[in-house]
């Protein structure tokens, strides 16, 4: 039974809720802690936002901030009722956000406000004792403590929604039907095309995560191949596949930071590790990919950017999206832009072959991975538990949206060492597309 102050907040919330559905309008419900639904009789089979407990209200009413909405979702006390993140977002009203606050009756919201303002904020707040995410300083302890992080969770979690490959970095499709089996592949072998890899050769993975690349650059273009992680149960992923294999001698792997690699490589690929770098880093890493790549290599970079802003001041202010999405998934994560990536290239010594746009591959690839996890869900949460199952299914739908709204991107540059003469590259590029 609820007090009597109880059954009033219930009522005030109810009355913002349901006349903000009225105005918007909206196209999904709501469920509230007692069991009712906004609008009134709203079908249970409906798709619906369902709020736990009033400290879910308190909450959002004291701090409206997203690390509060990210802390409720991670703990099931804001959950999303016979549907997905993706519902939600085509469900949403077809008006701007900025618009959204005429649609407010905000006598409504000050009563629901001023009800909620004291009540307790409830719990749990799971992700509270993360500290906030800051730029990497290059250190390699640092380095690895990001990357145990973000990689180190668990194999088996990441086989719950990657391909059987673990293929973790942006598929490449053929066309928008295929599967991620086949888009991976895709990518691995069209990668190892754009490098012109040739039998004998030796390739440098950096950041090699599973070994996806690796093994099929050996085992279909008879190439010499050298993979470093700083995530221990990659490598131990790819020393037992090594083994079982019987790819001794032409794969091999080591635990290592990307800038006390040594030796000389025909090849050298970086598959969307670079964004772990940080930009005060940035020279180091490309002066050690200079060093490493031999006169006439070829150097492959794939990575994730942010749009340019009109300076770099600019630029480097983080929204908040972007940092919940370092505090709580990728700490020590900075994104660069395409005009950033050409100019350290050029900067440090090497000609800008190609650069291809792989933003809707991105957005396809991301889809999959949530719509395998949530397939998964329940497996997943016994694996890791439940908070970083619903945290990486937030982050994969959140990610995969971005990219279609075209507020981020993955690029792939294709480069060699600067110098006199030909390149060595052929005319056209009708050799790829085979």
């Amino acid at each position: 039974m609820f007090t009597k102050a109880q059954a009033k907040r219930l009522a005030s919330i109810k009355r913002l809720l349901a006349d903000a559905h009225a105005k918007l309008p909206l196209r999904f419900g709501f469920v509230l802690w007692d069991g009712s639904t906004v609008p009134e009789n709203y079908p249970r089979e409906g798709f619906a936002v369902a709020l736990a407990d009033e400290g879910v209200v308190a909450s959002l009413t004291r701090r409206p901030k997203i690390e509060t909405l990210i802390n409720l979702w991670a703990s099931a006390r804001i959950d999303i009722v016979n549907g997905t993140i993706f519902d939600l977002v085509a469900l949403r009203p077809d008006v701007r956000t900025k618009n959204i606050r005429y649609a407010v009756d905000w006598k409504k919201a000050f009563d629901v406000a001023r009800r909620f303002l004291l009540v307790s904020r409830g719990g749990p707040w799971p992700l509270e004792s993360i500290p906030d995410d800051k730029p990497s300083s290059g250190n390699v302890a640092e380095n690895k403590s990001n990357v145990h992080y973000h990689y180190d969770i668990s194999n088996k979690f990441y086989a719950l929604f990657l391909d059987t490959e673990m293929g973790y970095t942006t598929a490449y499709f053929h066309d928008w039907q295929q599967d991620i089996e086949t888009a991976q592949q895709n990518k691995f072998d069209y990668v190892c095309r754009k490098l012109r890899l040739k039998p004998g050769e030796r390739l440098l993975d950096m950041g090699c995560g599973w070994g996806g690349l690796m093994f099929h650059a050996a085992q279909n273009y008879g190439v010499i191949v050298y993979g470093v992680t700083l995530a221990e149960q990659q490598y131990d992923f790819i020393c037992e596949k090594i083994g079982r294999l019987g790819l001794d001698g032409r794969v091999s792997v080591a635990l290592k930071d990307y800038a006390a690699v040594e030796g000389q490589f025909d090849k050298i690929a970086q598959l969307e590790m670079f964004e772990h770098v940080g930009y005060a880093n940035h020279r180091t890493f490309y002066r050690t990919v200079y060093r490493l790549l031999a006169r006439d290599g070829l150097y492959l970079h794939q990575a994730n950017t942010r749009l340019a802003k009109r300076d770099e001041r600019h630029f480097r202010r983080k929204r908040p999206e972007l940092r919940a999405v370092t505090k709580y998934i990728l700490p020590g994560t900075e994104f660069d832009h395409i005009g950033m990536t050409v100019t350290n290239l050029e900067r440090n010594g090497f000609e800008v072959h190609d650069i291809e746009n792989w933003r809707e591959h991105v957005v396809l690839t991301l889809k999959l991975w949530h719509d395998r996890l949530y397939e998964n869900r329940e497996a997943a949460a016994r694996e890791v538990g439940e908070v970083t199952t619903r945290m990486w299914l937030v982050y994969l739908a959140g990610g995969s949206i971005a990219y279609e709204r075209n507020t981020a991107c993955v690029y792939q540059t294709l480069a060699s060492k600067r110098h006199r003469g030909p390149s060595g590259l052929p005319p056209t590029r009708a050799d790829l597309y085979r």
